[in-house]
């Protein structure tokens, strides 16, 4: 399983780098301030150590210098927040353990033996421990200590941890999306670039890696845009120097005194014809289309077009309405709904339209027939230009390859989707999909 497959991994790349920046600053954050608190006890622990070592010297030489009446009244003054004074020999009980072996120490330092000392834990929910020696008098004294259960920490410290993380959070997102926003543009300007090369070009501004890719992104559509311009203008000059050969042709056809080749020259001057006109329309659609984007009513679209193949004496039905105008291309529209009835028509004799609003913010236009299909390994081949199933060549039933290659293009141009599916029981469903605006 690779890394883009780990459950709950983001498929974006701005919400990766988010995730990795902020959880990268993060852990370094909390090392960092588990560090600084570790840092902080040993100095804390060192201070509390000489502290100890000082004052409880001190306490106890003044004890011994007091009257024995007057002791008592001194022990409230004298005791400190981990220690304090009884005057008695204590409580007993085991020996210290390790981690109370450097306040023993200190403790033992601090007295410099001029005392005997014994010293022992006291069980209980606070383990501790007591110091028991004499004073030059013979009277007991016990040096109870205390050790603090954790170094104190200040109230506004995890206020001030959760004020650094949303900075840390901010400053993420903020250097991930001025990292990812020139992909975001360049993906846009990937993805509007159709055949009639009218995208929004990018700026050549920002860091010098941004503006390197932006200007090499710019040539690319140049380039692209001329070797179009250079296709339909070449594919232009031939159809025009081809009408009038084709034109003279079909006169000497006309003159021609045998009967028997004559409708055979006609029939192949009109392959020619239509050969030519076909790829000149490709190549305009390849080029881009000049038809501006209107808002139509689609149902009288269709209702005109099942109309006209009707009045012809041809079985084309509609089921379904849109019941909403649409923004489209009425001419490319009719031109690719066309294309899919003809070839409906001419492999299976009749046509059904179908219109589905069923998915949400798109429309579906079927157009159904009953021919013999398309084998499944040549379904994306049908769109080729001059690709026909039909391994006859034969023009008659198979025509000049282009009409579902114009109707792919006009559907691109319209920012729709053209695809083909085999029906259960045979026959072809060609699906026009276009969005609702």
């Amino acid at each position: 399983m690779t890394r883009a497959q780990w459950p709950g991994w983001p498929r974006t790349l701005f919400a990766r780098l988010i995730l990795i920046l902020f959880l990268g600053l993060m852990l370094a954050q909390v090392l960092s301030f588990s560090l600084t608190l570790s840092e902080r006890d040993d100095a804390f622990s060192t201070m509390m150590t000489g502290y100890i070592n000082r004052e409880v010297s001190i306490s106890v030489a003044f004890l011994d210098h007091l009257p024995p009446d007057e002791r008592a009244k001194w022990l409230p003054r004298l005791a400190r927040r981990t220690y304090g004074f009884i005057l008695g020999p204590g409580v007993a009980g085991p020996s210290p353990e390790t981690r109370l072996s450097t306040a023993v120490a200190a403790i033992t330092r601090g007295l410099d033996n001029r005392y005997p000392l014994t010293i022992n834990a006291v069980p209980g929910l606070q383990e501790h421990l007591q110091v028991h020696l004499r004073l030059s008098d013979g009277s007991p004294l016990t040096i109870d200590y205390r050790p603090l259960p954790g170094i104190p920490v200040s109230p506004w410290l995890p206020l001030m941890m959760l004020g650094q993380l949303i900075v840390l959070g901010v400053c993420a997102w903020f250097a991930v999306r001025l990292a990812t926003r020139p992909l975001k543009l360049l993906a846009q300007a990937a993805d509007t670039l159709g055949p009639d090369m009218k995208t929004t070009r990018l700026a050549e501004s920002g860091p010098t890696e941004v503006a390197h890719a932006a200007k090499a992104f710019n040539a690319m559509q140049d380039r692209i845009s001329t070797y179009m311009t250079e296709r339909i203008q070449i594919l232009a000059a031939i159809s025009h120097d081809l009408q009038t050969p084709i034109t003279r042709m079909r006169l000497r056809a006309d003159l021609m005194d045998d009967n028997a080749l004559q409708p055979k020259f006609q029939q192949d001057l009109r392959e020619m014809e239509a050969l030519v006109r076909e790829g000149v329309t490709y190549a305009r659609t390849l080029h881009g289309a000049v038809e501006a984007p209107l808002r139509i009513d689609p149902d009288a679209l269709l209702e005109s077009l099942v109309s006209d193949y009707t009045d012809a004496g041809q079985a084309v039905t509609l089921q379904g309405k849109i019941g909403t105008p649409l923004l489209a291309r009425p001419q490319a529209l009719h031109r690719v709904l066309g294309n899919l009835v003809d070839n409906a028509l001419k492999f299976s004799g009749a046509s059904e339209i179908v219109v589905d609003t069923s998915q949400t913010g798109h429309v579906t236009i079927a157009v159904l027939d009953r021919g013999p299909g398309i084998p499944a390994e040549e379904i994306d081949a049908v769109f080729q230009p001059f690709y026909r199933v039909e391994a006859s060549r034969n023009r008659d039933s198979g025509g000049t390859g282009l009409g579902l290659a114009i109707a792919r293009q006009l559907a691109l141009a319209m920012n729709a989707t053209l695809s083909l599916h085999n029906r259960v029981g045979g026959g072809l469903e060609a699906r026009l999909t276009l969005q609702m605006q």
